[in-house]
Parts: structure tokens; sequence; C-alpha cells
């Protein structure tokens, strides 16, 4: 596989929409480039506002339908149009808002093994979390199902945080997040993590 699109069928995927996934589609995603390889998959955190679980600002957040002036902090980021492939709530609870086959707009400015704009290259994945504090069970058991789903449709080489692919930008998901349990659950070896993480 070459362009991003799937190798064979695949009853669990349509047209990069995974079918145990809630389906709530943004408008911020563009084409990937011709002949990329999607072999990158980049976790974060994310929880609007900080620290407040079990809303819905973020969907909003991701199909650019927030009340700027809901909340103080929302006015920070007036304007700002980004996505990400899934969303991960605290109770596991998954959504998808751009197809796999195309770009979401999650990583930012970023570099991953010496390849530029990660956003070309990877799958976005949001844990609704605030960096640094733990994640739930429900999260992690979600995001350990959903992995080998993609790996089965993508050719994934490497999974890795913001902070990796971001250093000195970003923090997230932080140092709550159990990479360790990561590791162990999804059964992917050292080789697909960053250098940082492999002895951990």
């Amino acid at each position: 596989m070459t362009d991003g699109q799937p190798s064979k069928p695949n009853p669990v995927w349509l047209q990069g929409w995974y079918a145990y996934a809630r389906a709530c589609p943004s408008p911020n995603f563009s084409s990937r480039p011709i002949d990329c390889s999607v072999d990158l998959l980049v976790l974060h955190s994310i929880s609007l506002p900080p620290g407040e679980f079990g809303g819905d600002a973020v969907q909003q957040l991701f199909t650019n339908q927030l009340d700027w002036n809901a909340h103080p902090y929302f006015k920070q980021i007036e304007g700002l149009q980004v996505s990400a492939h899934f969303f991960i709530q605290r109770k596991g609870e998954l959504w998808q808002f751009v197809s796999c086959d195309e770009r979401a707009w999650h990583a930012g400015r970023s570099s991953h093994r010496g390849r530029e704009n990660c956003n070309d290259f990877s799958i976005g994945i949001e844990l609704e979390g605030l960096e640094g504090e733990q994640f739930e069970p429900a999260q992690y058991d979600t995001l350990c199902a959903l992995l080998p789903a993609i790996t089965l449709q993508y050719p994934v080489q490497h999974i890795a945080g913001h902070e990796h692919i971001a250093t000195g930008r970003k923090n997230d998901p932080g140092s709550g997040f159990d990479w360790r349990f990561l590791q162990r659950c999804s059964g992917f070896g050292p080789q697909y993590f960053p250098d940082s993480l492999k002895k951990i």
C-alpha cells in the first residue's frame, strides 16, 4: 500500500471510516500527498475547557461549531480549525471525525524520524484528558481495540505521542499516559515506539 488506501476489502472499514466508531464528520481535513504511506499513529490528549470532561465541546471544536463565548477559555482558541481522526472519551466512547484515508489537522508543526508535517502520513487519536494526568481504564480498552484494527488496514510502523513529534511545543498526552500498559496490551514491539520509551 502506497497511497493511504486500504490494501484489501475489510468489512469494518468503509472508505477510511471505522464501523465501530461514532461518525461525526469534520470539515477540517485535506487530501494526503500522492504515494503517501500512512505509517504513524499519534496520540494526543484534549479536554474543553481544560480539565472538564463529559461535554460535547471537543466535538463542537472539531466540527467548527464551538461557541467561542460559552467559556472564557474558548476566547483563547477562537477561530482555531483543527480535527483528529479519532476521539476517545473518558468512558471509552469512540468518535471518528475524518476518514483515515484523508489528512486530519491534528499534529501541526511536527517531525518524525526526519520527516516533516506528520499530518501527511499519520492517524491522530485524541484521548479525553489533561496532559500529565491519568487516563481511564475504559479509554485504554478502546485504544487497545482500535490500534490492531488500524494496523490491519494501514501499514503502521510507529506510535508516538504529540510530545514526541512536536518536542518543546506540545506535551500531550503527558506523563500520566501509561505507555508500558499500551505496549503490553497492544502487542506492539519496542521498535514501534519512540526511542525514549523503549526502556520503560
